[in-house]
């Protein structure tokens, strides 16, 4: 709608999405053993307002895949209807066949780009992990791509803060063969990491799971925690100029 449009009808025009109102903070996740485990914790932001205490950010995508967002949630929302509608046609093909989680990478990563390519991106990071057959087997697949696009696939992955608090524990603590007891011990290290250091962070957490036998989303929970050490005592000790 142009300018004089938007005048004689009283309206504003197109609306974008040009900053985040509603977000939800990092996902980790990363390859285990049997699968793909991905975790986040169920709190959204209104601004720096811990608003909404209950928001599940994990979806399942056909049989074979797990999706996660960070970022506006009403995006995330928008991508999971693109996703439905993508479902359904590969669906109603009735081939035989189905999308696996490396061809949903790919049709987001040209969705994600295609938004921001038209300046109105959608203000989201997802992570998307399944496990599908293929000619060597079992194939496990774990990738991300942001909200200009960029993507890549590794072995674990974390977005928002997680990035940066989260990924060097993984890096140093992550193999290959774990079992899922062992996965899911080091996600919930890096989630109490997240909890103590994130302020958008809430302790209620949801992890989800995908293998062979399908997926499982298993229902949010805390972990103990303890605000007893020195540092969160007194955090402005030793520090110049704080209150």
């Amino acid at each position: 709608m142009d300018a004089s449009a938007a005048a004689a009808g009283g309206g504003d025009g197109t609306q974008r999405t040009l900053n985040p109102y509603v977000t939800g903070n990092s996902v980790i996740a990363m390859k285990y053993k049997d699968g793909v485990i991905m975790a986040c914790d169920t709190g959204a932001s209104y601004g720096s307002t811990l608003r909404y205490k209950s928001v599940e950010r994990i979806k399942e995508v056909g049989k074979h895949s797990l999706i996660g967002g960070s970022g506006e949630f009403s995006d995330f929302q928008e991508i999971l209807r693109y996703l439905d509608e993508l479902t359904l046609n590969d669906h109603m093909w009735d081939d035989g066949n189905s999308l696996g989680p490396k061809e949903i990478h790919a049709y987001l990563t040209r969705v994600m780009y295609n938004r921001r390519n038209k300046f109105d991106p959608l203000w989201n990071s997802l992570v998307l992990g399944g496990v599908k057959k293929g000619p060597k087997g079992d194939e496990k697949y774990l990738g991300m791509v942001n909200m200009i696009g960029t993507h890549f696939e590794e072995n674990h992955i974390a977005t928002g803060f997680g990035n940066h608090m989260a990924i060097p524990i993984l890096r140093g603590e992550w193999r290959e063969d774990m079992t899922f007891e062992e996965a899911v011990k080091l996600i919930e290290k890096c989630l109490l990491v997240l909890l103590y250091r994130d302020r958008s962070s809430i302790n209620k957490f949801q992890i989800a799971k995908i293998t062979t036998e399908g997926s499982t989303i298993y229902p949010p929970y805390a972990l103990k925690t303890n605000w007893g050490f020195a540092a969160f005592e007194n955090p402005s000790k030793g520090a110049v100029g704080t209150w």
